[in-house]
């Protein structure tokens, strides 16, 4: 592994898309599931409204619920302030000391990261940050970016369309899904296969960059198994719309 591709929010950042988008869906009388997640994580913004639309028994249009979302983010964000996650700069520090080079990414402007990573940017490669909203989930045009092979890419992510994303095009993931309570991605990233899945980014230690090297390069990163497979097939998927 070349180079480490860390998520920004969720990852690097605490989750607050996760609890926004259940209370979105939740107080307009629609069912929050794994579907929901499926359909509205790491996708494009005008898909996720669509999404989000479709999700609540009311007649809105994509837009709408966009704009409707992002006007009680802002309130939202008020009472739960985006901030760093605990970690993160120590883990920046040991992937560097890996000798990976590192690139953040998202799906909001770079102007998220440079509010609140701006402090931490000369801990990544430039150009620092690449905003993947537009190439979703962009895990192949991350890796074009720098020139690389896609196994030589480790993948940092919270959501499971990441990881089936990352397993389709063999690159080494590891998973770091939210801790609220009604998330389901760790949950879909398990029966997508993955190995490895994190608590906290003290877990992502060289012991484990090793590991994940390793099980990289001799194709035993992801499990086995009738639902590893089906996160493959939907990987594939995934990697067809994003090419």
């Amino acid at each position: 592994m070349r180079l480490a591709a860390v998520n920004i929010d969720g990852v690097l950042l605490n989750d607050t898309f996760s609890p926004l988008i259940h209370r979105f869906v939740t107080r307009r009388g629609g069912v929050y599931s794994a579907d929901v997640e499926r359909s509205v994580f790491s996708q494009r913004q005008s898909d996720a409204g669509l999404a989000m639309a479709a999700a609540v028994p009311q007649e809105l249009t994509g837009e709408e619920a966009l704009a409707a979302y992002f006007e009680e983010r802002a309130a939202y964000l008020a009472d739960h302030p985006v901030h760093v996650t605990p970690g993160a700069e120590a883990l920046l520090r040991r992937l560097a000391a890996a000798g990976l080079e590192v690139v953040c990414y998202g799906g909001l402007a770079k102007s998220h990261f440079d509010e609140h990573l701006g402090a931490l940017a000369h801990l990544f490669t430039p150009p620092h940050y690449l905003c993947t909203n537009d190439v979703r989930p962009g895990l192949r045009e991350i890796t074009a970016h720098f020139g690389l092979e896609h196994g030589q890419v480790l993948f940092v992510d919270d959501v499971a369309r990441v990881a089936e994303a990352a397993r389709a095009l063999g690159a080494p993931f590891i998973g770091r899904p939210s801790d609220f309570a009604h998330s389901h991605q760790g949950e879909l990233m398990r029966s997508a296969g993955v190995r490895h899945l994190v608590a906290g980014l003290d877990e992502i230690d060289e012991r484990l960059l090793r590991t994940v090297d390793a099980e990289a390069a001799a194709g035993t990163l992801w499990t086995t198994g009738q639902a590893a497979e089906a996160g493959v097939a939907a990987g594939e998927r995934v990697a067809v719309a994003a090419g």
